[in-house]
């Protein structure tokens, strides 16, 4: 996984020379470190767990609509609606960086992502679903990614952060 994101990063242009940092400075691979596990689902609460079946449940949007789509898993929680495309949701709620502080249903964000205008100008966001793995929504589907490459993937021009969306903490 770590080896073919790194090719796709140096075909794009956008892995710097050292093989270890992107063009824009960034780690090109964001290890979770043993001791900064984040939360398991098993651990999370009836909060955290009923919000992943809202996810799982919630059809995809259409393309450059992450930050809709999770707005709406969390809508249908009944938490109410939190409005905002992915970079206000990133700089408004996530401020965490390390994975030990990664819980079942916070908000996973990049303020930039080079994939795209939408990405450079909007970010990117998903939700973590527990057991080291992140659901989003791309190119109008909604798909669950590991969260290593993730965090490696979108981490690209900006760090990734965490938090609750809305400040609503639902541990």
């Amino acid at each position: 996984m770590r080896e073919r994101l790194l090719a796709a990063l140096a075909e794009r242009g956008l892995l710097a020379a050292d093989g270890v940092t992107t063009a824009f400075g960034e780690p090109a691979w964001r290890e979770v470190r043993a001791g900064h596990e984040p939360q398991a689902l098993m651990d999370a609460g009836a909060l955290q767990r009923r919000l992943v079946e809202c996810a799982c449940g919630t059809a995809a949007m259409g393309e450059d609509l992450c930050a809709a789509w999770v707005e709406r898993a969390f809508s249908r929680l009944g938490m109410g609606y939190v409005s905002g495309d992915a970079r206000e949701l990133c700089d408004g709620f996530c401020h965490l960086t390390d994975t030990a502080d990664l819980l079942v249903g916070m908000i996973v964000a990049v303020a930039r992502d080079p994939y795209g205008a939408g990405g450079w100008d909007h970010g990117h966001v998903g939700l973590y679903v527990g057991d080291d793995a992140v659901m989003d929504c791309v190119d109008g589907r909604v798909r669950r990614v590991p969260l290593e490459l993730w965090l490696s993937a979108y981490g690209v021009a900006s760090e990734p952060r965490w938090g609750w969306l809305g400040a609503i903490s639902l541990a």
